[in-house]
């Protein structure tokens, strides 16, 4: 292939534009639509079978093309025809179905009974156990399973021997075969509990249901011991899971003989119920009654409470009271009342609308008050050193459980009736913050003011009125008092807890009562709040202790106060941020500000109180980042950041915008994204100074568009990421040019270029190595099409630009086997076809480009068409070395493809060398078989209607030298 002159054809771009537009045809609406809703027929089935289906016929006509979406649903809708199936099936329950499956869908069932509005146990099971521990060293009584416990052997099937093998085991039950566990951490306590758990399960798996029994007795023993005090909540949490367990395996146990051949429905009646599984179930409720001490007859009964169904209709009803009446012989008030809290447990998830169980049990609490100023019990509380306040704290599980079973879709008169046994108990405080924590609070809210007045008749010494108040706040904080009554409440709660001396109990009380007073006051009185929380919180730096409660005020401010500038003009909001000295801490803090700002700042602000103190919070983000913070930590403050800065306006006070960018850039200088954001705030500052002049700049304003180049010429080099610098050098150029900066524009144009040897050959991206070539193409066609607008300088010749940038990708250092050199060879050619035209394609206003400058002249036409050259003849030498290496073919095919759609598009084939060119492109793309056969076709076509035209006739010779070849 010989080297050729280039001759770019002359373009008329208007007429171009005119001839690619579509012609208008018109459209005839008929029945038939593409965008017209499908009708979707709805099968019913009845009883498994399908008994036809209707359909609402379309009013489209039935000689229409059928729509491929209706088709596929063949005239019914698979989502009904799935409802009908399932509808259709039988209700069956495999035999392989395990009894704790059983047992977990049943359990939902039941608590769906109750109602999604019933906060369950298993909700409160975390935070007793979180609540209520202890240092001491605990003590379990483990059982030692003997032989004897085990399943008898095949060979021993025998009625009498299996009878009798059990009599046995149930007296060595009552001997003990015990052993004692001294010195365990609570972590060790509750480890032991879980292996007796485990123990429980394995034992019932292998059939030894004696062993089981046992363990659960044993289990239940320990609800007995007080000597730990403190942890006796937790305890009970711990122990009662054991029993739950047991309840679950007897019950499903028994379910499942009930099973054959047909399953149990679950509003099953005692007729439903087999002779062989009553059986069972009454040698369960001998073998529990044959245990001879109290606690654990009790519990292991209840435990298995549900089982009575199997029995009789009203077993549950009637066993209920009886148990009831049990629990008063248990002397300690402490274990009496989580034994009525479980039993009442037991009894909401068996019989929820059984409530006079639940009554008495309350009522017999009650009683049990004036035990606890009993001589046993202030001795006991003496010898383990445990003051008054900390030991009723010990019963608010219990009777808070109570109260809510009692409280759950009560009638007001039974609340109401409540209330007057606690005020005839002489205002008892355990009783009174339970009332408070249990009861709905629309119904505590509503006489709130009554409340107050119970709260102040209390001891203070027996339970901390602070306590009292923060249970009145939570639920003030759920439900509104009456509007004149809010705020002598405030004042009335606000006289108790700011006369509380700890820290610890002041800021856990006031934390509560702080979203109260967001909801119904104003400013004012928060910032009120705030100042007596820094008061108490500052001496001997208390608040290091109370960052969650802190941080808690700032979450419940930060929902009711949504307007910043409001925000920020409390005098103590942000004293009150400096208490937060952890650095972990006030960063969290700041970023929660900070999400808030942004989610509900919907307008932009200029407000100089509002920016200082977002400054102020950012920068302390900012401050936080070090060298061993993680990129996603850094990504996301800068996040944050940016919302912020994007909600800076001034409006058209642009040089206060500039300054406060200025400002931003000195004091966010370590995160990457927000310098990129401001470049792009400040380019965008530029461009709306333009649109506000109409393009035509005042000397004030076009030194202040110089100032905006300036700005980003000087923060651009500050990136480390090299291809923000590239795209940012390019946009900041793009955007000086169109501010007629002219010897700006030329600077960032030129630093882009400069820095092109700096591209590494892999970039890492989301962290993987990939390479950089398809970055760098995509960069190099962008900065191209910006060079066709761009004026040469006087002292720099010709196309300086074009051809630093040419140099630059000669001397890269690219990838061995790449072909993105010549790549950008063959997107350099439309750019210089484009320069050497009268009209350039587009251009930027009251900017000169180099069709004015040279209005071309001869001289620049030539330079343009020698550099053309110079690009073809790399290209062609590129293209015979990848002729030489059979593996390179398919990469030859495209790119001579590429240089002759440049040569079709731009080039003037009326020169018999450049046509003959563009024939031997082509005939090298289709040499090997590479080249898609679709794509030829549609270029044949193209050529063939380009040829038709008066100016194009020369193509018809070409397109009939141009010939398909298939791969041989």
């Amino acid at each position: 292939m010989a080297a050729v002159l280039w001759h770019s054809r002359g373009r008329d771009y208007e007429a171009e534009l005119h001839r690619c537009r579509p012609e208008a045809a018109p459209v005839e609406f008929g029945d038939h639509h593409p965008l017209k809703p499908i009708m979707v027929t709805d099968t019913k089935t009845r009883r498994g079978i399908r008994k036809g289906s209707t359909s609402s016929s379309s009013s489209s006509s039935s000689l229409a093309a059928p729509d491929p979406l209706s088709s596929m649903l063949d005239g019914t809708d698979p989502l009904s025809m799935f409802v009908a199936a399932s509808a259709s099936e039988p209700l069956a329950v495999s035999h392989s179905d395990s009894s704790g499956d059983l047992g977990r869908r049943r359990g939902d069932r039941e608590e769906e009974a109750m109602g999604p509005d019933f906060e369950p146990w298993s909700a409160k099971r975390g935070e007793i156990l979180a609540r209520f521990t202890t240092t001491e060293k605990l003590s379990i009584n483990l059982f030692m399973g003997s032989e004897r416990g085990k399943a008898p052997s095949p060979g021993s099937s025998a009625v009498s021997e299996k009878v009798r093998t059990r009599l046995e085991e149930l007296d060595d039950l009552e001997e003990g075969s015990q052993r004692e566990l001294l010195n365990l951490s609570q972590q060790d306590y509750a480890n032991r509990i879980e292996e007796l758990n485990q123990s429980l399960k394995e034992a019932w798996a292998s059939d030894q249901k004696v062993k089981a029994l046992k363990i659960v007795i044993q289990c239940s023993k320990l609800l007995s011991d007080t000597s730990v005090i403190q942890f006796y909540p937790s305890k009970f949490v711990l122990i009662t899971d054991i029993l739950d367990t047991f309840g679950r395996l007897v019950y499903d146990r028994i379910w499942t003989m009930c099973s054959d051949p047909r399953p149990l429905p679950d509003s099953f009646t005692v007729d439903d119920v087999n002779d062989t599984a009553k059986e069972t179930c009454l040698n369960w409720f001998f073998k529990i009654a044959s245990i001879r001490e109290l606690l654990p007859r009790l519990y292991v009964e209840a435990a298995i409470l549900k089982c009575n169904r199997f029995l009789n209709k009203s077993g549950i009803q009637e066993t209920l009271p009886r148990l009831t009446a049990m629990i008063r012989g248990i002397g300690d008030p402490l274990v009496a009342a989580y034994t009525r809290a479980y039993l009442c447990r037991v009894g909401m998830e068996v019989a929820p609308n059984v409530k006079d169980s639940l009554n008495r049990n309350f009522f017999d609490l009650l009683g049990t008050f004036q035990q606890i100023s009993g001589e046993s019990v202030q001795n006991q509380l003496v010898l383990q050193r445990v003051e008054a306040p900390e030991y009723l704290t010990l019963y608010s599980p219990a009777i808070n459980w109570i109260l809510q079973c009692i409280a759950y879709r009560a009638p007001e008169r039974l609340l109401m009736e409540m209330m007057e046994r606690c005020k005839k108990l002489g205002n008892n405080a355990l009783l009174l913050n339970s009332v408070m924590r249990a009861f709905r609070p629309d119904f505590v809210a509503a006489r709130a003011t009554d409340f107050i007045g119970m709260i102040k008749d209390c001891d203070e010494a027996g339970f901390p009125k602070h306590l009292l108040f923060g249970s009145l706040g939570r639920s003030l904080a759920c439900a509104d008092p009456p509007e004149p009554e809010r705020l002598t409440i405030l004042n009335e709660a606000w006289k108790v807890i700011t006369k509380v001396r700890s820290p610890r109990d002041y800021v856990n009380c006031a934390e509560i009562w702080v979203e109260f007073t967001c909801r119904h006051f104003t400013k004012r009185e928060v910032n009120t709040v705030l100042a007596d929380i820094i008061k108490h919180m500052t001496p001997d730096r208390a608040f290091e202790d109370a960052y969650p409660q802190l941080q808690a005020v700032i979450r419940k401010i930060l929902t009711y106060f949504h307007d910043f500038s409001v925000l920020f003009s409390m005098e103590r909001f942000l004293p009150f941020l400096d208490m937060f000295q952890k650095d972990s801490v006030r960063v969290e803090v700041c970023r929660s500000i900070m999400e808030v700002f942004i989610r509900h700042q919907l307008e932009p602000t200029r407000d100089p109180v509002i920016l200082n103190a977002m400054l102020h919070i950012c920068k302390t983000m900012h401050d936080s980042v070090n060298a061993l913070t993680l990129e996603d930590e850094k990504r996301s403050l800068a996040l944050l950041i940016i919302g912020f800065i994007r909600m800076v306006s001034f409006g058209r006070d642009f040089e206060q915008q500039l300054s406060f960018c200025v400002e931003a850039r000195a004091t966010f200088c370590n995160l990457e994204p927000v310098l990129v954001q401001l470049i792009h705030t400040v380019n965008q500052l530029a461009m709306e100074t333009r649109r506000v002049m109409r393009g035509s700049h005042s000397r004030k304003t076009a030194a202040f568009v110089r100032a905006c180049a300036a700005y980003s010429f000087i923060t651009v080099p500050s990136l480390s990421s090299i291809f923000s610098r590239l795209s940012l050098y390019l946009l900041s150029g793009q955007v000086a040019l169109a501010n007629q900066c002219l010897s700006q524009a030329d600077a960032f144009l030129k630093a882009a270029v400069s820095i092109l040897p700096e591209v590494p050959r892999s970039i890492s991206v989301e962290g993987k190595l990939r390479s950089s070539e398809s970055f760098l193409l995509d960069f190099v066609n962008n900065f191209l099409a910006t060079l066709l607008v761009v004026p040469d300088h006087p002292e720099h010749g010709v196309l300086y630009l074009v051809r630093g940038l040419l140099n630059m990708v000669q001397d890269y250092a690219w990838e061995d086997n790449s072909d993105a050199k010549v790549r950008v060879y063959i997107s350099a050619l439309p750019l210089l076809a484009a320069m050497g035209q009268e009209t350039y394609i587009y251009s930027i206003p009251k900017v000169d480009s180099n069709e004015t400058l040279y209005g071309g002249d001869p001289k620049f036409l030539s330079e343009i068409n020698k550099l053309c050259e110079t690009l073809i003849a790399q290209v062609l030498d590129h293209l015979k070395a990848l002729g030489r290496e059979e593996q390179s073919t398919r990469r030859q095919g495209a790119l001579a493809f590429s240089l002759f759609g440049i040569l079709l598009a731009h080039g003037d084939l009326r020169n018999n060398k450049l046509s003959q060119l563009a024939v031997n492109l082509w005939n090298l793309s289709h040499k090997h078989g590479y080249c898609d056969t679709r794509v030829s076709v549609r270029t044949l076509e193209y050529i063939k209607h380009q040829a038709q035209q008066a100016d194009m006739a020369h193509l018809s010779d070409t397109v009939q030298r141009l010939t398909l070849q298939s791969r041989t």
